[in-house]
């Protein structure tokens, strides 16, 4: 009989022994490699989390106990573990269980989770609000390795340990945040040695000190003189620097020894960190060879590992290509990322260009700073990141690139839509928090060719900020290039001739506006499709010479608060006080998972949904 079926809680873990919860552990990866190679996700990241995840829903309850992830591409052991095992088959689809936590779906999921570097900061608020409302509960904070990359997570750990809050958190040590970790701290963990023998002699010298009159503070003193002759004589870890005990390194296969040892921070009663060591793929040969290929993962054939030949050219390998012709020309060109060479195309690149290709780890921040120092001194920087990502770099874009007009190249991957990752990782806002920069282009290329194109002109050519947004994927339709070397004239493209209304859109929402162009003329109504090449200075005055009629109808792949909608209505109006402007977009709201041909159905998007609003608001002239 399966142990795993009969799991949905910590009570149900709790009463099971070392023996059952070993086995159970088996149960899960078979359970995870089945029901992803069926709907796609994140693989090698959750099967190398088995023996953790049980092991924390063993000692905490996640029902009242507060378990924050950092990144929660390593969240699904935990909702298998809390109630959730039927969603499986639809994880990641629309209207299906999300493939990051989302505390909507359940009271266990403590937090959203989806950018890195977050969740010490997360946690010790939550540890500081039970302590102001008289609560009682544990808080926990999993982060693994690659978030350890980013600065935030010491802010977090330096505060938490001047605060003295008890809270334990838990380093996933499996040396990978996507692609291989870089850097010092990667470093300086793979130099950790187990210290815990002796934490746990301190812990029973403690406990029974505090028993004894006056004990506390004996304890208290013996401590400080300790800490002080250690600091002296002893190599001690960043994290035991900052004020944090160090319980680690741990096997974080060793079920038994894991549950232990998070015991021992549990009971510690003040700010503890963990540090675990796991392998990435643990358990599934395919994923333990290539992790970052099963990190994020389609269907695939379980039995074999094979996965299915990726269709076509991408955005991402058009950019890495162009990147590294560019680079052989010119000595000046040199690449940035931020732990994801692969997922941005610089593979080809790094291997060409080891001294310029800089990949800072999961640091967006840093990224454009330091974009901004090469640019200053001379180097042509172009940094690889994607729109939702690019996020946390929005105050470095300003006052470190824009406010001296660096020449300093933005390459926006997975801008628009996504797909199944879901709210955290739709790249639905940097077109609006980008148009607000002064000096800032912002191109739109349609097609692979047209974002080479649009890549070398902003290279060569330019001596300022440009920023190129493109969608995850590759080629639609079109597949040819509108982009000419004429800095920002003529950027205004006409796809189709109509009479009755004018479409205008951007980027590959061009070939939805055609869809809708295609079914109208069906029916009698025959539109005209514009494009923008660029929607950073906006080309109102060509807008305005190739409309057909007053009624202008602006389609695009942003969040409303993004869109330019606004910005060109206005502009427009003051033109023309008798236009009629309509707007098509993603809305007020986060923009939830599913297929990206779904998500386009959903929010009305996709060609017959334009054709159905022309038609049925009558939004056109007969």
């Amino acid at each position: 009989m399966s142990l795993l079926e009969n799991i949905n809680c910590h009570a149900d873990l709790a009463a099971l022994n070392d023996k059952q919860r070993i086995a159970l552990c088996d149960e899960i990866r078979q359970f995870l490699i089945e029901r992803v190679s069926k709907t796609g996700g994140h693989l090698a990241s959750n099967l190398g989390v088995v023996e953790l995840t049980v092991a924390i829903e063993t000692v905490f309850d996640t029902n009242k106990d507060r378990l924050v992830f950092d990144v929660g591409h390593q969240s699904y052991v935990h909702k298998m573990l809390t109630g959730r095992q039927a969603d499986f088959d639809r994880l990641r689809q629309y209207g299906g269980m999300a493939g990051f936590p989302k505390p909507g779906e359940s009271c266990t999921d403590a937090f959203v989770a989806g950018h890195a570097s977050s969740a010490v900061s997360i946690a010790l608020g939550m540890a500081r609000a039970r302590t102001l409302l008289k609560d009682d509960y544990h808080v926990v904070a999993l982060m693994g390795d690659g978030a350890a990359t980013g600065g935030m997570v010491y802010e977090g750990l330096n505060d938490a340990a001047e605060s003295r809050e008890p809270l334990v958190v838990i380093l996933n040590d499996n040396e990978m945040s996507i692609d291989r970790n870089v850097g010092g701290m990667a470093s300086h963990l793979s130099r950790l040695r187990m210290k815990e023998g002796y934490l746990g002699m301190k812990n029973r010298y403690r406990n029974a000190l505090s028993k004894l009159p006056g004990g506390k503070g004996f304890y208290r003193f013996t401590s400080r003189v300790k800490e002080h002759i250690k600091r002296g004589l002893l190599r001690t870890t960043i994290f035991e620097n900052m004020g944090m005990s160090y319980l680690g390194p741990v096997d974080g296969h060793d079920l038994k020894e894991l549950t232990r040892i998070l015991r021992v921070a549990r009971d510690m009663n003040r700010p503890v960190l963990v540090h675990v060591l796991t392998q990435k793929g643990r358990g599934y040969t395919p994923a333990e060879e290539s992790p970052s290929v099963f990190h994020g993962v389609g269907k695939f054939d379980p039995n074999s590992g094979q996965i299915p030949c990726k269709a076509g050219q991408t955005f991402s390998d058009t950019f890495g290509q162009t990147m590294s012709a560019l680079a052989q020309s010119d000595d000046r060109v040199c690449a940035i990322t931020a732990a994801m060479p692969g997922g941005t195309g610089l593979l080809g690149f790094k291997e060409a260009f080891p001294d310029r290709l800089f990949d800072v780890g999961i640091a967006e921040e840093h990224a454009v700073s330091m974009a901004g120092g090469l640019a200053k001194q001379g180097m042509v920087p172009v940094v690889a990141l994607y729109s939702t990502f690019l996020q946390r770099s929005f105050d470095q874009i300003i006052q470190d690139v824009a406010l001296l007009n660096l020449h300093t190249v933005l390459a926006v991957d997975r801008a628009g839509l996504v797909g199944e990752d879901g709210e955290t990782h739709h790249g639905v806002f940097d077109v609006g928090f980008l148009r607000q920069i002064p000096g800032m282009r912002i191109l739109c290329p349609a097609s692979c060719q047209e974002l080479s194109d649009m890549l070398v002109w902003a290279v060569k050519d330019q001596t300022s900020p440009v920023a190129i947004r493109y969608p995850r994927g590759g080629n639609r339709d079109y597949t040819s290039s509108d982009w000419t070397d004429l800095g920002l004239n003529n950027i205004v493209k006409c796809h189709r001739m109509g009479s009755g209304l004018t479409i205008l859109t951007y980027g590959t929402m061009l070939q939805n506006a055609m869809d809708a162009a295609d079914i109208l003329s069906r029916q009698g109504i025959e539109v005209k499709v514009l494009r923008l090449l660029s929607l950073a200075p906006l080309p109102i005055d060509e807008v305005i010479a190739n409309l057909v009629t007053d009624h202008l109808l602006i389609l695009e792949e942003a969040a409303a608060g993004s869109a330019v909608c606004h910005a060109l209505a206005e502009a427009l109006y003051e033109k023309n006080p008798n236009l009629q402007i309509r707007s098509l977009n993603l809305g007020d709201g986060f923009v939830t998972h599913g297929s990206v041909t779904t998500l386009y159905e959903h929010y009305g998007l996709d060609g017959n949904s334009v054709a159905d609003f022309v038609r049925k608001e009558h939004f056109y002239e007969d």
